[in-house]
């Protein structure tokens, strides 16, 4: 077995330069050799920091093809746009099929695809090919959640049973890039881009050490969207100003705001509600992930802007806005609260660090393509569930060719107030 692995990046946008590349810092049997982006400054940029704190010293890319058969990289970690996921994989799977790359493994970042055909496209890709997969879906791996599922399962869960009750979220004030706010290429709204975190995270906690996932099933979906800031007139012109005229949400809105529930039944036939909710439109200090577990005679919290640091400034402190504090920072006087590791707080160094000794070793992930398509089944019965008005059995007729109103750009954020015909 090797020692160590050598991952190669397709993808050096904000999730890699923000949180992947200095995740590597806590990891030993890893090492980040190439770095592919559609123009090569950007892919210069990211390997300019992974040799800055010491991750590695990146070959750079604009070809993919190349970089695949780099024989320096052992594992291709895809943190690309939605909408371009499944060409990646297509040009992986040739050439791996082909025998031109010797790569063991391919991780992508959350959610896997836009829906459940491109998802189900990428896991067939992958497959073929015969590689290892990873799901880099970083909240199953944050220290708190990993820690109080610990806790819950050894101590709590075995006398008074399974939780009957999960409550996550997470939100912000919106995303930092234009395409995150197209429906289209992003696959959806915030649903899609956050509600994929909590859902997962909250059906690890159900899951306990000796269940199989195929056990837990989900029986019922529920859900509703709406876009309550973000249509306001105000924040359309702003919206337009921040993309430079790309997005407008006067005429192709996609939802800020979404709550959905799925209804599952654990292995001992108890049942479970997951409440899952996202934001883009939380006027707070920063990101927050929150995660509530609630059982027969036990309770759990996570609230990620409850850290053990805060700093304040009074406005006689002035200076540039920055976010060095926490994502999505929106003010920079007050009593703040700091991550002083925010990609170890959010799962990425753990996320990481299994996927490489998972690679490394030979053995399929924890998390991998199976459960991120399973989340895309999941959210895409919750789109389903909200255009609707009414909770649907899962799986619902016709989830395959599926493909949301906001992802077709035919949404209407008024449609909330809307009681539907059927």
């Amino acid at each position: 077995m090797k020692e160590k692995i050598g991952i190669g990046y397709i993808g050096a946008g904000f999730v890699t330069n923000t949180y992947h590349i200095p995740s590597w810092k806590s990891i030993r049997n890893a090492e980040i050799k190439a770095i592919c982006a559609a123009h090569e400054e950007t892919a210069k940029y990211s390997a300019k920091l992974c040799e800055e704190i010491g991750v590695g010293k990146p070959k750079v890319y604009t070809d993919i093809r190349k970089m695949v058969n780099d024989p320096n990289v052992d594992a291709i970690w895809i943190t690309t746009p939605h909408y371009l996921r499944i060409p990646i994989m297509e040009v992986i799977a040739e050439e791996v099929l082909q025998g031109k790359s010797n790569l063991m493994g391919v991780a992508c970042e959350k959610p896997l695809a836009r829906n459940v055909k491109e998802a189900k496209e990428m896991l067939n890709l992958v497959k073929k090919c015969g590689l290892l997969h990873g799901y880099l879906e970083n909240y199953v791996f944050a220290p708190p959640i990993i820690k109080g599922k610990e806790i819950l399962w050894k101590r709590g869960i075995p006398i008074a049973g399974r939780p009957y009750l999960i409550r996550c979220a997470e939100e912000h004030s919106g995303p930092h890039k234009a395409w995150f706010w197209d429906g289209k290429r992003q696959g959806g709204g915030v649903l899609i881009d956050m509600i994929c975190h909590s859902h997962e995270s909250a059906r690890s906690l159900i899951i306990g050490p000796e269940d199989e996932k195929k056990d837990l099933k989900p029986l019922t979906v529920s859900a509703e969207i709406a876009c309550l800031k973000w249509t306001r007139s105000k924040y359309i012109e702003i919206l337009k100003n921040m993309t430079k005229g790309e997005i407008d949400y006067s005429k192709s809105p996609a939802e800020d705001y979404a709550v959905s529930m799925v209804l599952y039944e654990a292995p001992d036939g108890s049942l479970c509600m997951i409440e899952a909710t996202s934001s883009w439109c939380f006027v707070g200090p920063g990101l927050r992930m929150s995660v509530e577990v609630l059982g027969p005679e036990y309770f759990m919290q996570v609230n990620t802007l409850n850290p053990e640091l805060f700093i304040f400034f009074s406005r006689e402190i002035k200076g540039e806005a920055g976010k060095d504090l926490i994502e999505k920072q929106t003010a920079d006087h007050g009593l703040m609260p700091v991550l002083p590791d925010d990609c170890y707080t959010y799962g990425f160094v753990n996320e990481n660090r299994h996927m490489a000794e998972s690679f490394l070793a030979g053995k399929m992930p924890m998390e991998n393509w199976e459960d991120g398509l399973f989340i895309i089944e999941i959210l895409m019965a919750s789109y389903m569930a909200a255009e609707k008005g009414k909770k649907l059995r899962f799986p619902p007729e016709g989830l395959e060719e599926y493909v949301p109103k906001v992802a077709k750009g035919e949404w209407s954020a008024k449609s909330i107030i809307e009681v539907p015909s059927t």
